[in-house]
């Protein structure tokens, strides 16, 4: 009985987590390609940036991230 109730939850957390780390990458992506050609970042997408990664990586993110993330702080910061 106890199953059954909480099977259902398990897939539902399952599915969310893996939807929340969809939209963290995509948002991560869109602040690279946005300053990938010159090479540089404003502090506050920086910021954003970093606190998207982390929630990513605790969600279980993949290392494809992981690239991305060591190319984006290699960037000069503008202010």
């Amino acid at each position: 009985m106890l199953l059954a109730v909480l099977i259902p939850i398990v897939i539902d957390n399952r599915k969310s987590s893996n939807g929340t780390r969809c939209l963290l990458r995509s948002e991560m992506l869109r602040i690279y390609y946005h300053n990938k050609d010159s090479e540089k970042i404003r502090q506050y997408e920086l910021e954003n940036f970093v606190f998207l990664y982390e929630a990513y990586k605790k969600l279980k993110g993949n290392s494809f991230m992981d690239k991305i993330c060591k190319e984006v702080m290699s960037w000069e910061v503008i202010t």
